[in-house]
C-alpha cells in the first residue's frame, strides 16, 4: 500500500470535485489528512489535530478503532457484497435487531440505507406511503422547521430550513411543505445551559397556524432534529418536544425525529428521543451507527406501521423502495463493531459524565469580543459570534482557521462556532479545545 503521506506530496488536486468546499481556495491551500487515531488527525505535515467535531457529526467512538477495523477487515474477506432484495445476509438481520434494541419501545423494524440524506427521504415515503394504505391518500403535505437540516437529497432540502440549500435548488423543491419557526431567541434565551425554560409555546404554531391553513387531513408528517445541528446548534426549549408529539397525536399526523446527529449516545442515552422522553412515530439515523467507517443510514419505524405494510400486501413487495447497498455488509459489520465499542467502553454513558465539564468550557467564552451566545446540551454545543458588518460567517469560519494551525479542528456554521467531540474526549482534550477557541476568538476580535 502507497504511504499517504508519499501520496500526498506532489498531489494532483484537480479531479476531485470537492462536495461543500470553495474548491479553489482548497486546491490553493490543501489541508491534507493522511491518518486519524482516536481524537487525532494526523495531517500531510505530520501535524497531530483535535478532532472536536467527531469530524462532521458521527466519528462517535473515536477515529480507527480496533473493532470496528478488525469487523470490516474480516467481513472484506468473507463476503464483499451481497443485494438486499430478495437476498440477505446474517449481518444485516444482526444488525437491525442490535439497532432496534436500543430504540425506544415499540420502534422496532429498521429500513437500512446509506446517509442521512437517504435515511430522511425513506421516512418521508414511509410516511406517504403509510397514510395510503390506511386509506387518507390526501396526507401528502410536510411540515418542517426554519434552520432544520436533513440532507442535500431533495425531500430532505424541502423539508428542511437551511436558506443556502433551499436558495440554490429553489426549482426542484417539494412543493408541499410548510415550516415551523426555529426555536433559537438569542433577545429571550442567550446563554443558557442546556434546555432553556421558555419557548415550549413555538410548537403550538403547528396547531394554530399551520394545521387550520392546510386541513390536518392534508399533513402526512412532522419532521424536526431533536437538537438542530448544522443549522447552528439549536436546544429545545423544555415542554416543546412533548407538545409537538402531543398535536400530532391529536391530529393522526406522524412525528419523524432526525436523529442522524443525536443518535448513537450524544446526548448520553442511545436515541435523544429517549432523553427527552418523547417517542416518535419514524427515526432517522446514519453517522454514529458506524462511528463514521462505512456509509451507512437507517430508518425505524413503530411496530404498527410495519405491520401496515405487511397486512396490506398480497404477498409481493410491500414497499417499493430501497438502495443497492442497503444493508451492505461491510456496513453491517461496522456497525456491530461500533455498536460492540460504544457497549464495552460505556461510551454513552460519556455525555453524562462530561456533561457539566463540557458546559464549563462551552459557557466560559461568555465575555470574550464579539460573542453573543453560548449553549449546550450533554456532548454538542456552540458559541455564536456577531457578524461583521458586510462578511456575515467571515469571524467564525477566521476563528476555525486559526483553531486548525493551533491543533484543533471545530466546525464553523455561518457566524457559529459548534463543539461535537468523539464520545471518547476526556477532560485534557477539552481544555485544549476550548483553550485553543479562546485564544483565537480574542485574536479575531
Amino acid at each position: 500500500m502507497n504511504d499517504p503521506r508519499q501520496l500526498a506530496q506532489g498531489l494532483d488536486l484537480e479531479a476531485f470535485w470537492m462536495p461543500i468546499t470553495p474548491n479553489r481556495a482548497f486546491k490553493a491551500a490543501p489541508r491534507l489528512v493522511v491518518a486519524a487515531q482516536d481524537m487525532h488527525y494526523t495531517t500531510a505535515e505530520g501535524r497531530q489535530v483535535i478532532d472536536a467535531m467527531a469530524t462532521l457529526w458521527c466519528v462517535n467512538a473515536g477515529h480507527c478503532r480496533p473493532r470496528i477495523a478488525e469487523a470490516i477487515a474480516s467481513q472484506a474477506r468473507t463476503l464483499d457484497y451481497v443485494s438486499s432484495y430478495s437476498l440477505g445476509h446474517p449481518l444485516a438481520f444482526e444488525a437491525a435487531r442490535r439497532v432496534a434494541e436500543l430504540a425506544p419501545e415499540g420502534l422496532d423494524h429498521v429500513f437500512f440505507v446509506n446517509s442521512g440524506s437517504e435515511a430522511v427521504d425513506t421516512a418521508l415515503k414511509i410516511a406517504l406511503a403509510y397514510h395510503r394504505l390506511r386509506g387518507e391518500a390526501t396526507r401528502t403535505r410536510f411540515v418542517g422547521r426554519e434552520r432544520g437540516f436533513h440532507g442535500a437529497n431533495f425531500g430532505g432540502m424541502s423539508v428542511g430550513g437551511v436558506q443556502a440549500y433551499r436558495k440554490a435548488f429553489a426549482a426542484g423543491l417539494l412543493p408541499q411543505v410548510d415550516h415551523l419557526a426555529h426555536t433559537q431567541d438569542l433577545a429571550a434565551r442567550a446563554f443558557v445551559r442546556g434546555q432553556p425554560e421558555t419557548g415550549a409555546d413555538l410548537a403550538d404554531e403547528l396547531e394554530r397556524r399551520i394545521i387550520p391553513l392546510h386541513d390536518a387531513i392534508n399533513i402526512a408528517a412532522v419532521i424536526v432534529e431533536p437538537v438542530a445541528g448544522a443549522g447552528g446548534v439549536l436546544i429545545p426549549p423544555r415542554g416543546y418536544l412533548e407538545r409537538l408529539r402531543a398535536i400530532c397525536d391529536r391530529h393522526g399526523i406522524l412525528l419523524i425525529f432526525d436523529e442522524v446527529i443525536t443518535g448513537f449516545g450524544r446526548l448520553g442515552r442511545p436515541f435523544a428521543a429517549e432523553y427527552f422522553g418523547v417517542r416518535p412515530d419514524l427515526i432517522t439515523f446514519a453517522k454514529g451507527i458506524t462511528s463514521g467507517a462505512v456509509p451507512m443510514g437507517g430508518v425505524i419505524a413503530r411496530k404498527e406501521i410495519y405491520r401496515t405494510f405487511i397486512e396490506a400486501a398480497g404477498g409481493g413487495v410491500e414497499f417499493f423502495h430501497g438502495y443497492t447497498y442497503s444493508g451492505h455488509p461491510l456496513a453491517a459489520a461496522a456497525a456491530l463493531g461500533a455498536l460492540d465499542t460504544y457497549a464495552e467502553e460505556r461510551l454513552f454513558e460519556r455525555a453524562n459524565e462530561l456533561a457539566d465539564y463540557f458546559a464549563d468550557g462551552v459557557h466560559a467564552m461568555r465575555g470574550l469580543p464579539n460573542v453573543i451566545d453560548c449553549r449546550n446540551l450533554q456532548l454538542i454545543g456552540a458559541v455564536e459570534l456577531a457578524p461583521r458588518p458586510g462578511a456575515p460567517g467571515a469571524r467564525a469560519l477566521e476563528v476555525h482557521n486559526r483553531a486548525w494551525e493551533r491543533g484543533v479542528f471545530v466546525r464553523p456554521i455561518g457566524d457559529v462556532i459548534a463543539f461535537c467531540p468523539p464520545l471518547i474526549v476526556e477532560k485534557r482534550h477539552l481544555d485544549v479545545v476550548f483553550g485553543v477557541v479562546a485564544d483565537a476568538i480574542r485574536e479575531v476580535a
